[in-house]
């Protein structure tokens, strides 16, 4: 069975009803991006924070996943689907995607502040100040914060360097680490990229560039991976 790897961005999602950063000039309620994602941010208003990502919880609780969702889920029928997001929602699984590398985190748990692997699930979408792990320490949002570490990079990595079939949708290949992906599959593999907004890229052997938005794009790439399966 093939193997295909998703490079998803938050253009998937926003057709759900996920508002972005870039959509917004980087502002939330006029705040910065810098205050509400970054370290610094945390250390200086961890409450600020805190309130952000509750928000960003609710607003997720309330969309559903779209036609690219599900589109995406159904390549798994046919193929051995990884998908590497940059998205913090948890739309892919609901959508039926069994394995789903989450580069930024997962919007749906909190990680302590005093030792990285004590993850926990949030129930609902409130995480508040005061709320803390089994030894005490203050809880945070399990997001990958600018100026951090991606950890699962290297798992993402591996991944895409034994790609059959590489797919990029909804993202602009401009964040990084995540962008550098695409460049880790081998030169003789199929590489397809969906967004209306194609990236200026060049010297990428077997690119296929689609400007369509993420649903109607990858219908059309499903159907067409489908009938060569």
């Amino acid at each position: 069975m093939k193997k295909i790897v998703v490079l998803s961005g938050a253009g998937v999602s926003a057709e759900s009803g996920i508002p972005t950063f870039r959509d917004a000039d980087g502002l939330w309620a006029g705040h910065d991006v810098m205050e509400v994602a970054s370290p610094e941010g945390w250390d200086a208003n961890p409450e600020l924070v805190l309130e952000f990502y509750n928000q960003r919880r609710k607003n997720a609780l309330s969309v559903k996943p779209n036609k690219a969702h599900f589109a995406i889920a159904a390549l798994e029928s046919d193929f051995d689907v990884t998908i590497v997001t940059q998205n913090v929602d948890n739309l892919h699984e609901q959508a039926g995607s069994t394995h789903v590398i989450h580069l930024h985190g997962e919007l749906f748990k909190s990680r302590s502040t005093g030792n990285e692997s004590l993850v926990y699930d949030i129930d609902g979408w409130e995480l508040n100040w005061g709320e803390k792990c089994k030894l005490g320490h203050q809880l945070r949002p399990h997001i990958v914060w600018f100026g951090e570490m991606v950890p699962l990079l290297d798992i993402a990595i591996d991944y895409s360097r034994q790609a059959d079939i590489f797919i990029v949708i909804g993202t602009s290949l401009m964040v990084y680490p995540a962008a550098s992906l695409i460049g880790f599959v081998p030169e003789d593999k199929p590489k397809y990229i969906i967004d209306p907004k194609l990236p200026a890229i060049a010297d990428i052997p077997n690119l296929h560039l689609m400007p369509e938005k993420a649903t109607v794009g990858m219908e059309e790439l499903l159907t067409k991976l489908k009938s060569q399966a």
